[in-house]
């Protein structure tokens, strides 16, 4: 994988997004494709049915607050190919970078992107083009080490690759998270 350009449809949620919202504690039981389903299941539960592979996540601030759940797998599961946030819990800010979920932090997030408008990213320029309002945005853009631990499909990926861990199969990698 090379992170390059993401295109895909907003889906905006607001302030204090806790994990335990995303990722109901009943679904942590199931394999990740069915808990995948259950996403918001008690804020938005018709979410993972209308979301599409290369849809973006647009949030407020301190958006992944509370436990350490794998939220970032459940993402992946429904092909999301970026999130973005005013402000991001920073222990679900590095959780998500380290599964190879892009997240970027836009200060203005809301003020410039609503609910259906589509998005194009360029990472590696930090631009966000918001296609449906015709306007561009900066965002800071990622350093090296990060854009390199994206790029292999996260960090357990990239330590494979370089030789620090064995091979597994990417089944075997889930059972032993």
């Amino acid at each position: 994988m090379t992170l390059t350009v993401a295109r895909g449809q907003a889906w905006v949620f607001g302030d204090e997004v806790n994990t335990d919202d995303m990722y109901p504690g009943f679904a942590m039981k199931l394999p990740p494709t069915e808990a995948a389903k259950h996403m918001f299941d008690a804020t938005r539960p018709d979410w993972p049915s209308l979301v599409q592979p290369g849809d973006i996540v647009v949030a407020g601030r301190n958006f992944g607050l509370g436990s350490s759940r794998p939220v970032a797998e459940l993402f992946k599961e429904l092909q999301v190919s970026c999130l973005i946030a005013e402000q991001f819990n920073s222990l679900f800010h590095r959780n998500v970078l380290n599964y190879g979920l892009p997240a970027i932090v836009l200060p203005e997030a809301r003020a410039i992107i609503a609910e259906g408008d589509v998005l194009e990213i360029d990472f590696l320029a930090a631009e966000l083009h918001n296609q449906t309002r015709a306007s561009m945005h900066h965002f800071d853009p990622f350093p090296a080490f990060v854009v390199d631990m994206l790029s292999a499909g996260g960090l357990m990926n990239q330590l494979e690759a370089a030789g620090y861990l064995r091979t597994t199969e990417p089944e075997d990698r889930k059972q032993s998270i």
